[in-house]
């Protein structure tokens, strides 16, 4: 699309601002001690899991009208399937009239869950990939994911009503594992692959494996624009991280714009209103279930996402693809930063 039409696209996607996205962060324990987690989770939740009763109550607050056929929403955490009541989580959100889907490391997928899960009416799933083997367990924390994540997604990719994607978190050790992954992921039937890099946040943040350098940066994107190009049955896809200049339209289907709080909305563990889960939650939340009306919070607050000017400032002041950029995905400022934690554009222009 013309870089002109897709800004008065997306301005307009902005000013109308369609909820059709909802994390619910239904837990924060999870079961693998993954290096490249963004909330730190463990084992011993932080926080008590949030009773699905009080996540009803915020599907109620949504307009009937409001919700376009499309809306879905998203179970994650930590591992969602720690929950015993998962199951019975996805009925009723179901029941209420909502498509749903879940993000797990799919170490407890198992048969029995994957029917039991279907049959709640689960639409769609998303399962990470992070290696081969050992890489994989490396990056997990655990031995014996890899074998349990492929597992899991050869369940997924046999079930065609599925709305089903892996994504693989790219770094050191498996940016030159990328082709076997892909003939792995195409030889179970995957329809979907999803790559994305580190953000220097949570237990990445100090971790140097994890991050690529700016050149190893371009082969990852030279890779997916190849994989695109030819043509492959797998749809291979990047992220919505970043804007990525030369690149944009060349390794996804659109251009490049985050929709957090445009679109997507989330509930935090302890109520908290927000966009994308790994959003700085300190910083951009914008409300909590328990004392605001979630749906009026998502109407008439979110300004911080729909209105980025404030993000014009640091390396973005004087850049001239500000436009087009408006700053970067909004997981990318943390904390106190007074600018972006890092630059996708920039990282494009190395080779």
């Amino acid at each position: 699309m013309n870089p002109l039409l897709f800004r008065l696209f997306r301005d307009n996607e902005v000013k109308v601002h369609e909820l059709s996205y909802l994390f619910w962060e239904c837990t924060t324990r999870c079961n693998l001690h993954c290096r490249h987690c963004g909330s730190d989770c463990s084992v011993l939740s932080r926080e008590k899991d949030m009773p699905l009763e009080d996540f009803l109550a915020v599907l109620d607050t949504i307009p009937q009208k409001n919700r376009p056929r499309d809306f879905s929403v998203v179970l994650t955490g930590g591992e969602p399937l720690l929950r015993p009541d998962i199951v019975d989580v996805g009925r009723e959100i179901w029941r209420k009239g909502f498509g749903w889907g879940m993000v797990t490391n799919g170490w407890k997928y198992d048969e029995q869950m994957h029917r039991r899960l279907v049959g709640a009416g689960m639409g769609a799933i998303t399962v990470s990939l992070d290696g081969i083997a050992e890489v994989h367990d490396w990056m997990r924390g655990a031995a014996g994911s890899y074998q349990r994540a492929l597992k899991a997604i050869g369940l997924i990719a046999s079930e065609p009503r599925l709305n089903a994607d892996v994504v693989t978190c790219v770094n050191k050790r498996n940016l030159g594992q990328l082709d076997q992954i892909y003939s792995v992921l195409s030889d179970l039937g995957v329809k979907q692959w999803r790559l994305f890099t580190i953000i220097p946040i949570g237990r990445a943040a100090t971790d140097k494996e994890l991050h690529l350098t700016d050149a190893e940066f371009v082969s990852l994107m030279e890779f997916i624009k190849a994989r695109r190009e030819a043509g492959s049955k797998m749809n291979v896809t990047f992220s919505c991280e970043g804007y990525l200049g030369r690149y944009e339209e060349q390794v996804r289907q659109a251009r490049y714009f985050c929709r957090a709080g445009v679109n997507i909305a989330s509930v935090l563990i302890d109520g908290r209103i927000s966009a994308c889960p790994n959003i700085d939650r300190d910083r951009f939340s914008q409300g909590s279930i328990y004392t605001d009306n979630f749906y009026q919070v998502w109407e008439n607050r979110f300004e911080v996402f729909r209105n980025r000017n404030w993000a014009r400032t640091g390396r973005c002041e004087g850049c001239g693809q500000w436009r087009n950029c408006l700053g970067g995905g909004m997981h990318n400022w943390h904390g106190d930063s007074p600018q972006v934690l890092q630059c996708h554009y920039a990282k494009t222009c190395a080779g």
